[in-house]
């Protein structure tokens, strides 16, 4: 009979996992990637002697990494170095005041009782219960696939359920350990990586925190982009054909099944396919309404993460002021985050995050220069043009100046920003969202758009817009759990 014929469209990280999986479970792989290189938001670009990580810059959750790559006998030091951060990254406050975060747990524990009496060991009990909603989270709940409520009908894990907080919210649980308002900040700034406020995401999600605190941000030596490296080096090894500047335009399928996608050069036949591009853009513009999952009106009422406002700069002089990670909390949180989830709109006063990876490695900069990465969150589905992006990047720069008190504006050899326009143009992504699919309870699991096509047997979807949800590790995770699903529903 031969290899079943999979195909993969995109080459995100949950596309590669998705490939990898299925070659090394007896599959004939293709993955269809639309841009000419790989690696979706996780791109990397090099100009003027600075390379740049074109989306994720944190490495969390080091465990999950390695833990992937032991599947297939492999280990992540195989393919890359990583180096763990210390401090972890540093919080810069109004007047310049910072809080840098250390990666020992007793220097952390010091750190939260300088703040407030009583909280290092407050610190310790939160960690602990988010240890346990970690090693359940991460361990069980994150590869179930979200077919069937029965998925979860065992005693034992409704009562892991029950006791991770899923029913209540991070803000309230965070409350519960601490009153200093800069702790709470801190401990609220992880789960606004999922796409949704502290008071709209369940409280299981301190298990970021344990991975913040307790398994500390690392970082592949070379850039994010090692990783996407890595995994192209295994789907290769294990025969996966990747083939770039293949946009698929149309899905063609006949008597309930997919068999074969054009591109805009062929027409490739398939057993099986997997969509790891956006899954709106899959079902809006590649399928015709026959056979589509979900109407417009269910899209249009998804709670979106964030999408970005992004510059790369190369900065012709160092900035010793500046860590490996920064996040500038100098302004009130609270109307920014009004603009980004209650009426969205431009920001007036954003909080902003940036990134020096020179500060840390000394490959991906001329020397004596520094190559910053600045992300400022914004509403998806807003207008975006070049006289906002300018208009922010002068109120950024200001603040980063006054900062570091350097003149960095005048340093400036190299800059590009991206934006809506800009995810919608290279990766057809929904809204111009940056993240996917914000992690609200109503969101979570079953409630999540199904990794699985109800109207064509041989197709699933994964990636940030289901199961498990947005992130670098969950893609990872996306890609081991529909490769699982399809070799299960055509064994």
């Amino acid at each position: 009979m031969g290899k079943k014929k999979a195909l993969v469209i995109g080459s995100g990280f949950a596309g590669l996992s998705t490939a990898i999986n299925l070659a090394y479970k007896g599959f004939d792989v293709t993955i269809l990637e639309k841009n000419s290189t790989i690696g979706g938001r996780a791109r990397q670009f090099s100009e003027s002697g600075f390379t740049f990580d074109m989306g994720p810059s944190w490495y969390w959750m080091p465990d999950v990494f390695e833990s992937f790559f032991n599947r297939f006998g492999k280990s992540v030091s195989d393919y890359y170095n990583l180096i763990r951060l210390d401090p972890s990254y540093q919080v810069i406050y109004n007047k310049g005041e910072t809080l840098s975060i250390p990666s020992g747990m007793r220097d952390l524990e010091s750190m939260f009782e300088s703040l407030e009496t009583g909280a290092g060991l407050q610190l310790r009990a939160f960690l602990k219960q988010a240890a346990y909603k970690y090693k359940v989270g991460i361990n069980k709940l994150v590869y179930k696939p979200g077919r069937s409520l029965t998925e979860f009908a065992s005693l034992k894990l409704l009562i892991d359920v029950v006791r991770m907080d899923v029913f209540q919210s991070m803000s309230k649980h965070i409350r519960k350990f601490f009153k200093h308002p800069k702790l709470i900040q801190l401990m609220e700034f992880p789960v606004l990586f999922l796409g949704a406020l502290p008071e709209n995401t369940p409280a299981l999600y301190s298990l970021m925190n344990y991975a913040d605190m307790s398994l500390g941000t690392w970082y592949p030596k070379g850039g994010m982009f090692k990783i996407v490296g890595a995994m192209e080096s295994l789907a290769k090894e294990l025969g996966v054909e990747i083939l770039t500047n293949q946009e698929v335009v149309k899905i063609n399928h006949s008597n309930g099944r997919v068999h074969s996608v054009n591109t805009k050069q062929v027409e490739i036949t398939a057993d099986v396919l997997v969509a790891g591009a956006d899954y709106h853009h899959v079902e809006t513009q590649l399928l015709d309404s026959s056979t589509r999952n979900y109407s417009a009106k269910y899209w249009d009422k998804r709670a979106m993460a964030p999408s970005s406002l992004l510059y790369y700069l190369g900065v012709n002089k160092k900035l010793d002021k500046l860590l490996h990670h920064n996040l500038f909390f100098d302004t009130d949180f609270a109307p920014h985050a009004r603009d980004i989830y209650t009426t969205p709109r431009w920001p007036d006063k954003p909080l902003f995050y940036a990134s020096a990876t020179s500060r840390t490695d000394e490959t991906v900069a001329p020397q004596g220069c520094e190559n910053l990465f600045l992300l400022i969150p914004v509403a998806p589905g807003l207008d975006d043009n070049e006289e906002i992006r300018d208009k922010y990047f002068d109120m950024i720069l200001e603040r980063l100046e006054g900062f570091t008190e350097e003149n960095i504006g005048d340093h400036i050899v190299y800059k590009r920003s991206f934006a809506h326009k800009d995810f919608v143009k290279d990766y057809n992504s929904f809204k111009g969202n940056a993240y996917g699919l914000a992690n609200t309870l109503k969101q979570t699991a079953i409630l999540k758009p199904s990794l699985k096509s109800k109207k064509l047997k041989n197709m699933y979807y994964t990636g940030q817009l289901t199961v498990p949800g947005p992130g670098v590790p969950p893609s990872l995770i996306s890609g081991i759990v529909v490769a699982n699903e399809v070799e299960k529903d055509m064994a």
